[in-house]
């Protein structure tokens, strides 16, 4: 019990440390670079690339089912740069499998916008809720097409 406090406790000091870091690359990021207005489902800006234009806009991955419910996320991307990841919904049966969810999330999402990709390890414990969430992610990553 005392090991599974301590690894609880360590996992949310983690995700605390986690969640302010990227809130200062978020703010930074938005202020040099504001992200589209809201209710946009994706667009283009003129900017550098092979093609001529840079990606811009929110894109909504595919809603994935789990055992414990559903998971979908959107991510909003600037001058072809993923900037925000939202979980749109997280699962939502049994509540050992919610807390894992909401634990894992910001996880997630952090390791996503320092890779830039959907292309990263689940968190330990959420399998289901990594898996299908990084599922969501490359779904999104594909309809940017970035």
């Amino acid at each position: 019990m005392r090991a599974r406090a301590m690894v609880l406790g360590a996992v949310g000091s983690a995700i605390v440390l986690t969640a302010a870091w990227q809130l200062g690359v978020v703010f930074d990021s938005r202020t040099v670079n504001p992200p589209p207005s809201p209710g946009s489902s994706g667009s283009t800006s003129p900017g550098p690339s092979s093609s001529g234009t840079t990606v811009s806009g929110s894109f909504t991955g595919t809603s994935e089912n789990t055992q414990y419910g559903s998971v979908q996320v959107k991510i909003v991307v600037v001058s072809g740069k993923i900037t925000d990841v939202v979980a749109l919904h997280l699962t939502d049966q049994g509540g050992r499998s919610v807390q894992l969810s909401k634990a894992a999330a910001p996880i997630l999402r952090s390791e996503v916008l320092a890779s830039q990709s959907a292309k990263v390890s689940n968190v330990s414990g959420a399998t289901y809720t990594s898996d299908a969430y990084l599922r969501s992610v490359q779904s999104a990553i594909d309809k940017a097409g970035i």
